[in-house]
């Protein structure tokens, strides 16, 4: 059978549902159709199955039966002997990541930033319209061939050529996301199947060439299986375009609490492609709430009252660290969400100091490096981790004297206060967020921090949580479903009244309202806005 016949045969009930512009010729090519379409046969049935086994998880959780590690993988725990692969090139020192959506712009000026690596985000910062994920795909395969530069309102946006540029790493949507603008056989294709594939296509063989490889971050994963199902996707990948195993790594983020149980066994899942895990502080702190969200144990006090000294949260990080450290992988930090208060310098101090705290506590922890969503941060997590950690790396600290119990992953013994200034936060960050998605606009700046779908969940979780229990606030209030309603009217009110016309506040209010009542609970946020974002209709674009 010739190629173009094989192509033809699979590329049979394959429909592209999204407009193709001309730009866009290079990336849907039919050669890159029938992978995509290949990878949804082949996994899709399987990452169904892992989708409901999520719901059955969920339901075990509801009925009150709490985590713990698995007893049926305890040999992979107990046995010191293995390791995930050494580090890839451009992935031995890590210290400081630069994450952010895939937008021209966003691109170039990550590329340019001083810090060691970019992650390049399909997923948690981006608003999945069909338009921002293919005009992604470009930029990521301009930018690697070094053709990204253009012009915007009279700024020239140009790569720089005077020193290396930051390793790219991409971040495909999770497991729980499609894209329904690509069909096979009827059936939307995984969006994480999609934003890999079509990246790993075009540039795993480039990137080779030109001396890194085709790194991923790997979201929002519940358990080993999921890790299982990537290691499989990415074993056919490699074998397709005819390049070694193993030339793939992917960093998965540690957020949710499921997964914290399953560190060992994710790494060993992934071995020859695992390059370490992450701390996804926010995801994680959404996870808990939502999957105890049913039980009064759980209830947690205002966000700004959660931090990485939570009991819970510091015994994921030290977690964390031992189990990549003794497995000699990167263990990498978490976010540093500030952005520059340009008109308040005393403030700006402040939030600075706050973000170098932070990163210090990483740092001596043992972590081998840390994110930062702005630019004007690099410098000072560059700062605490040159001062700290001066070879490439700290995988050899290895943490064997730490002792973390499950008990210790679900001690929620966190100090603070649930207060009306908390609600109403919650409410603005979610609205705030919620109307830029709608919006197109996958991360927006919001009292100074730059929110994303994370922070987003935290926020209406929360609120469902004090709902659903009946808290009282610090002010002596009882949390019902129609004070949190009432608040959230007035808090969408003041937004869009400050809002340019035609803004969204009112549509997000509307989807936000289903949300904050302690009745009925999305999975995600994200999946319970796309139908706003699609633009599914007319004739499927030809191939």
């Amino acid at each position: 059978m010739s190629k173009e016949i094989s192509i033809d045969a699979l590329l049979k009930d394959v429909k592209v549902l999204g407009e193709i512009p001309p730009a866009a010729e290079k990336i849907l090519t039919r050669d890159a159709c029938a992978f995509l379409a290949t990878l949804h046969r082949t996994f899709n049935q399987t990452r169904k199955d892992l989708l409901r086994r999520r719901e059955l998880r969920q339901a075990e959780l509801d009925r009150g039966v709490l985590p713990d590690f698995l007893p049926e993988t305890k040999h992979i725990r107990d046995d010191a002997t293995w390791r995930g692969a050494d580090p890839a090139p451009g992935l031995v020192d890590r210290r400081v990541e630069i994450t952010g959506p895939t937008d021209r712009k966003m691109v170039v000026n990550a590329l340019n930033a001083e810090v060691y690596t970019y992650m390049a985000d399909f997923e948690d910062s981006s608003s999945p319209t069909w338009q921002n994920m293919i005009n992604g795909q470009i930029n990521l395969y301009d930018a690697i061939r070094r053709q990204v530069d253009f012009k915007l309102g009279g700024k020239e946006y140009k790569l720089r050529t005077d020193k290396p540029l930051p390793t790219l790493i991409v971040r495909p949507r999770g497991w729980h996301l499609e894209e329904k603008h690509f069909t096979v056989d009827g059936e939307p294709m995984s969006g994480g199947l999609f934003d890999f594939g079509l990246y790993f296509y075009h540039n795993a063989k480039e990137l080779v060439k030109r001396g890194h490889g085709p790194y991923f971050y790997l979201p929002k994963m519940e358990s080993h299986l999921e890790a299982r199902l990537w290691n499989d996707v990415f074993n056919l990948a490699q074998d397709w375009i005819a390049i070694p195993r193993g030339t793939i790594r992917g960093t998965v983020l540690i957020e949710t609490i499921l997964a914290a149980f399953e560190m060992d066994e994710i790494i060993y899942e992934l071995r020859q492609h695992s390059s370490g895990l992450n701390c996804g502080r926010w995801d994680y702190i959404f996870s808990v709430i939502k999957k105890f969200r049913n039980n009064p144990q759980f209830v947690l006090p205002n966000r700004s009252d959660v931090t990485m000294t939570s009991p819970f949260m510091e015994a994921y990080v030290k977690l964390l660290i031992k189990t990549c450290h003794k497995r000699g992988v990167h263990a990498m930090g978490g976010m540093a969400a500030q952005i520059p208060i340009k008109d308040d310098p005393e403030a700006n101090k402040k939030a600075m100091a706050g973000v170098y705290a932070d990163k210090l506590r990483e740092v001596r922890a043992g972590h081998d490096g840390t994110w930062v969503a702005h630019p004007a941060l690099a410098s000072i997590a560059t700062e605490v981790f040159n001062q700290h950690m001066p070879t490439p790396n700290q995988i050899f600290r290895r943490n064997e004297s730490t002792v973390v119990t499950g008990a210790d992953l679900l001690n929620m013994n966190v100090p603070g206060t649930i207060s009306e200034e908390g609600i109403r936060k919650n409410l603005a960050i979610g609205l705030g967020y919620m109307e830029a998605w709608v919006r197109a606009v996958g991360c927006v700046p919001i009292n100074y921090l730059m929110e994303d779908a994370a922070t987003a969940e935290v926020s209406r979780s929360q609120l469902w949580q004090w709902a659903k229990h009946g808290v009282t606030t610090a002010e002596g209030k009882k949390v019902t479903k129609e004070y949190n309603l009432q608040i959230l009217k007035e808090e969408a009110e003041k937004l869009a009244s400050k809002a340019p016309k035609g803004n969204k506040y009112h549509l997000a209010a509307r989807y936000f309202a289903s949300q904050v009542t302690g009745e009925d609970y999305a999975d995600f946020l994200t999946t319970l806005l796309y139908n706003e974002i699609t633009s599914v209709g007319g004739s499927p674009s030809k191939l």
